[in-house]
């Protein structure tokens, strides 16, 4: 069963008070500063899939009205596809494969509406495309069968009872490096299509959501985004997941990137990694998310940083016992890699772990400490049930001291998120487990297994003395602080 996410009657007021807060100078996700940065990261040229489910059986409303979301009659000339239940199409408003939803005009509206052209409330308000599709036929035609669309960033602002359908959309990420951003759910644990192992799955900051680890034990959502309910946060990690593929398309990571950029698992580690942690934010060794935030709230700014520091190979591999390695090429402390992995089999048939590692030096960097968040994001490759076992680990190159890891064995997600860290010298080990052939009694579903990883070393700020007079105001009575 198939069941949008309805929205609260409060719900318009609160999105345009979110709208104007842009406008107010807040900005929650980041999207004013990239803005700022770069106005014209807004979607150009890149095609997206808006998945909507119908109010009630039998019922045909899944279709965005574009005049509702400020695409004009001109501008909608062969800019939107709907597909219908049945399957059939059209490319004009109204039609007869389906009605208008109040429900997909919102989702539209944070994704990519440009009612106000000289600051428009939609994250990506110039794509190119915009393929509407029916849920149930989406889901339950073009993903099985592996159809493929224009779109390469697909948002689902809806739920389906149960897990069945992951298996299909993993298979589908992974054939046609498309990347499913799906609501998690306003309620108890995040159900399918969030919790896809290769999709990413959004839960509502300070809103109605679901609440992880999977009921298989995974680490879900994957990240968080300001909302009422999941529906009005998927739009918004959809869309700066569209602003992330049009920069990496046009080779904002630098020369010869455009491909590795592009890639679906990339974009996935990105958004992940710019992510910014609440207060509460928490995690573990072998659960590498927060049960409630992901890696944290999105922030496009920080996502789009990271692509822009480029992508850089790694230092040196070996084979065997993990250890830190002191010698070989120093990567700079942001950037990211699109890199493969392979096992090696010894003597007796089995698989020899094997590490790829990432040298960073901040002995001479400006700062007295530093924070790293580094993300690790690989595919269930398309067919299989199973994940090859991919860990994420931090040494100090100098010692060989292991200074944190994350090694679930479970999720095709790994994190590391590592406060003041002082000046020195680092070792990033990605490392792809070894052991017996999954065929056999083991674990090692292939030999090779291509991954994406990304990473920031942030300097820490001194405190200036603005900050510690900010800080001294904060802690003064609430009375004093707040206007009558």
């Amino acid at each position: 069963m198939i069941r949008f996410h309805a929205l609260p009657l409060f719900c318009a007021a609160l999105l345009a008070s979110a709208v104007a807060g842009f406008a107010l100078g807040e900005d929650p996700i980041g999207l004013q500063a990239l803005r700022a940065f770069d106005p014209t990261l807004t979607g150009s040229g890149i095609a997206i899939g808006q998945v909507e489910a119908l109010s009630a059986a039998g019922d045909t409303d899944y279709e965005v009205n574009p005049g509702v979301v400020g695409q004009t009659v001109d501008q909608m000339v062969g800019k939107f596809i709907y597909t219908g239940t049945d399957g059939s199409t059209s490319t004009v408003f109204p039609n007869t494969v389906g009605t208008e939803s109040g429900h997909a005009n919102t989702v539209a509206d944070i994704l990519y509406g440009d009612t106000d052209t000289a600051n428009p409330e939609g994250v990506a308000p110039a794509v190119s495309e915009i393929e509407n599709f029916d849920a149930a036929y989406f889901a339950y035609t073009i993903v099985p069968d592996s159809t493929a669309i224009d779109a390469r960033i697909v948002n689902q602002s809806f739920v389906l009872d149960g897990t069945a359908a992951d298996q299909g959309y993993d298979n589908y990420a992974a054939a046609h490096n498309t990347l499913f951003i799906s609501a998690n759910g306003n309620s108890g644990t995040p159900v399918s299509p969030s919790t896809s192992y290769n999709g990413i799955g959004v839960a509502a900051y300070e809103g109605a959501s679901a609440v992880g680890p999977t009921l298989d034990g995974r680490s879900k959502p994957d990240i968080t985004a300001p909302g009422d309910a999941t529906s009005d946060s998927a739009p918004l990690v959809s869309g700066a997941a569209v602003l992330l593929l049009q920069a990496a398309g046009r080779g904002d990571a630098g020369a010869g990137t455009a491909g590795d950029a592009s890639d679906a698992r990339v974009l996935k580690a990105l958004l992940l990694n710019g992510a910014v942690k609440p207060a509460d934010w928490t995690h573990t060794d072998t659960a590498p998310l927060d049960p409630k935030y992901g890696a944290g709230i999105l922030n496009v700014y920080n996502s789009y940083m990271n692509l822009r520091a480029g992508e850089y190979g790694n230092s040196g591999a070996t084979s065997g016992a993990v250890a830190a390695i002191d010698s070989g090429g120093i990567v700079p402390d942001e950037g990211w890699d699109l890199s493969s992995i392979t096992n090696a089999l010894d003597g007796t048939g089995n698989y020899v772990n094997q590490s790829n590692h990432y040298l960073i030096d901040l002995a001479s960097d400006a700062g007295s400490a530093f924070t790293l968040t580094s993300t690790l994001t690989w595919w269930r490759q398309s067919g299989q049930q199973d994940i090859n076992n991919l860990d994420l680990y931090l040494f100090d190159a100098t010692t060989g001291t292991t200074i944190s890891l994350s090694d679930s064995t479970v999720d095709n997600v790994q994190q590391l998120y590592v406060p003041n860290l002082l000046p020195g010298q680092y070792d990033l080990v990605v490392v792809k487990n070894g052991g017996a052939p999954l065929s056999g009694s083991g674990t090692v579903v292939t030999p090779s297994e291509t991954y994406a990883l990304a990473f920031n070393f942030s300097p820490v700020p001194e405190p200036s003395v603005s900050w510690l007079l900010l800080l001294a105001f904060a802690a003064l009575p609430a009375v004093v602080r707040r206007p009558s």
